[in-house]
Parts: structure tokens; sequence; C-alpha cells
């Protein structure tokens, strides 16, 4: 139970919306900001400092130097007070802080006493997280030092911007190939229909009548007119679409199934270890490589999962199933998240639906923000997707998300 819990920044849901526009995979960002997190030791002259972003129930440490950890409860760290402030945070001894003292990061191994923190902060002006460095013993930082860490923050809020718009361009890439590919397909027909055209009139030469050969030409007219639409759209998209490519690259705007499901066993199944919870990703294996746009996956379906287990009691279950449904008229992906936990009422199931959810502790004390599935309901609408709970007190609540999806 957290004796001292953390104010709420007044712009949570902006925060938060701020950090999803920037679709992290928090999982795969150590070697970015590895040159980032070791200058920021080095410029303090710290032994410790982390680059961590924090959503609604977790602080994820994308990069770190001289502190082996990837992730912690929002509720357990420093640097939740960090992203309240506009310059810095800083605590001169944790172990003298009532609100820090009792931590195992104090109390045990690595016996850290000093903390500084910077937010990271977007070009619109929310705090996503904070550039903190740390040490066993009190440091003085000189404002010279100060403002370098600010520098080195600024980068690092750069560096993660700059991977949106590249994952962006990539992902228009990947649209206008597969439109070059219909498109193709669309004139092969016509085109082969005026060759062949064509060709009967070339045979038959002077046995030509008049009015088959005008017929004739009518045909290939509008043959020639079928083809101007796709070639003007080929043209199109070469004027506004074209990037360099490397043949055989692995397109990185994308999942299939099997990628998805492993991204969230190592996101999530820490969580549920420390909270002796079993966790399982369920897959289905005849659409398991088929790939689709990896757009808001992580943060849509990692909010449910953390509340799923911040519901649920030691002991139980959260069960993640994901499929594949090749409706010919809408392939949709198909995110169920299922839990044992307390349950839900209809009145809290249509506050959620309705955008008006407030927020509640979990079974173990664990600060309830409030934000998390107001965030997915938001994220789920602009993807044009669906959201469907069901639930029975006591026994547990499943969370269905359909995404429509374009397939390739």
């Amino acid at each position: 139970m957290t004796s001292n819990p953390a104010p709420i920044p007044a712009n949570e849901m902006e925060r938060l919306l701020g950090l999803s526009d920037l679709d992290i995979d928090y999982s795969d960002q150590q070697n970015t900001f590895k040159d980032l997190a070791k200058l920021a030791a080095k410029v303090t002259g710290t032994k410790i400092s982390l680059v961590n972003l924090i959503d609604s129930l977790t602080q994820w440490t994308i990069s770190n130097h001289g502190m082996d950890i990837e992730q912690m409860l929002r509720e357990e760290s420093v640097c939740q007070f960090t992203i309240m402030e506009e310059e810095f945070f800083e605590v001169p001894d944790l172990s003298a802080d009532a609100r820090f003292k009792d931590r195992a990061y104090v109390t045990g191994d690595p016996n850290i006493r000093y903390y500084y923190g910077v937010p990271l902060k977007t070009s619109s002006g929310v705090n996503i997280g904070a550039l903190c460095v740390m040490d066993q013993q009190r440091v003085q930082l000189d404002p010279e030092k100060i403002e370098l860490l600010k520098i080195i923050a600024d980068e690092i809020v750069s560096r993660l911007r700059t991977a949106r718009l590249m994952e962006n361009l990539k992902a228009k890439l990947t649209e206008a190939k597969q439109a070059q590919k219909k498109v193709a397909h669309d004139i092969r027909g016509p085109l082969g229909g005026i060759v062949g055209l064509a060709q009967i009139i070339r045979d038959q030469g002077e046995s030509n009548q008049m009015d088959e050969v005008l017929e004739f030409i009518n045909l290939i007219h509008r043959s020639g007119n079928s083809i101007l639409d796709p070639a003007a759209e080929i043209l199109e998209t070469h004027r506004e679409k074209r990037l360099p490519t490397t043949p055989g690259a692995i397109d990185s705007s994308r999942f299939d199934l099997n990628v998805f499901k492993d991204k969230l066993e190592k996101l999530y199944g820490p969580q549920a270890r420390h909270k002796q919870i079993n966790f399982a990703v369920n897959i289905t294996p005849s659409t398991a490589n088929i790939s689709f746009s990896k757009n808001k996956l992580l943060q849509i379906t990692g909010n449910l999962i953390s509340n799923s287990i911040k519901f649920t009691p030691a002991g139980g279950k959260v069960t993640v199933n994901l499929s594949l449904l090749l409706h010919l008229d809408r392939p949709t992906l198909q995110v169920i998240v299922s839990d044992e936990g307390v349950g839900m009422t209809l009145e809290s199931i249509d506050a959620i639906l309705s955008g008006e959810a407030s927020s509640t502790d979990g079974t173990n004390g664990e600060q309830g923000y409030g934000f998390g599935l107001a965030l997915v309901k938001h994220l789920v609408s602009t993807l044009e997707g669906e959201l469907d709970i069901r639930s029975e007190l006591g026994k547990g609540t499943s969370f269905i998300i359909d995404l429509p999806q374009k397939i390739y």
C-alpha cells in the first residue's frame, strides 16, 4: 500500500495522449539511447542514469547506465514526481524522505541516496517521462552540468519524435507499394485487350470491314480510358511517396501475430510474475505470419493488460488471445484480454465505454490512475475499431477489441 501517493498532473490525459502519439515500443529502445544515458552519468559524475517513460500505471526504463532495470510500478518510482515539475526534481537524500525511504532501491541494493530528474517534455509542453541521474552519495550539480542534462533530455525527445516520423513514412511507403501492385493489376487487363484488338486489325489487313474497324477502335478507346485513372494514380504515388528502399528490408511499421505475442510477453510478463499471476498470450496459428499495422497496438493492449494485472489477485490468471479474422469485406485484428479479477458493474462498464470512467485501487493497493482505459477507448475509436467489455463481479472481466486492418 502506498502511504504517500503522488499527485496526478492536471493534464494527465493530454500527457498520456502525447506519449501514445509517439507509439513507442518500450522493449526496443536500449541501443537508441544508450549513448545518451551514459553521457548523462558522465556529465553529472553520477554512477547511475535512466531514461524513463511513464504511462498510466508503469514506468518504463527504455535505456539505463549503471543500473539494470526495465520497468517498475509508477507509484514506486521517483520520476513520477519529476513529471509534475517544469524544470527539475531533486532529492538530496532519499533515505531521509518519507516518500522514498522505504523503497527497495533505497533500503537495499543499489542503496540509492541522491536523485536528480529532468522532465522529458514534448513540443506541445507535456511531460512524458524523465531523464534522471542517481548515486549512493550526495552529488552537487553546478549550473553548467544541469544545463547539459537538459540538452540531453531534449535530444532524447527529439530522437523519439524522429523515430515516429520515420515509422509513419515507412507505413506510407508500404501502402504506396501495395497501391502500385493493385494499379499494375488493373492496367494489365485493358492493356492486354488493346494489344489483342490491334493484332486482330493487323492480321485481317485489307479484309477489315469499316464497321468492324470502327467497333474495334471504340473498344480500344474504352480500354485506353480505363488505363488513365490507374496511370494517374501511379504518377501521383511516385510524386508524393517516393522513398529510397533497401532490398529485403524488414517493414518495421508492421507486426504479425508471432511478433506481437513476443512483445507482449517480454513487456508484461515481469509485471505478472511480480504479482504472482499466471500470464498467457495465445495466437491463431493459421494466420500467425500475416502482417498488419502495429499502429498503437502496444499502447492499447498494454494498458488493458496492466489494468487486468492490477485487478487480479495473486494466483489468478490474465490471458490474451490474438486473432486475425480474414473477413472478405473487413479483415480484423481481434484482441481479447481476460482476467480473473474483481469484475465490474454495468455502471462501471457504461462509464468506460462513454469515456467517463473514474479511478479505483487494485488488489494490492496499487494506485488507480483512471486514465488507462479512457486512453484505450480513445485510441480504439481513432483507429475506427470497436471496444466491448464483458464482466461478472467476483469472477473477472474480458475486454474485446476489434480493429480493421489492411492485410498485405
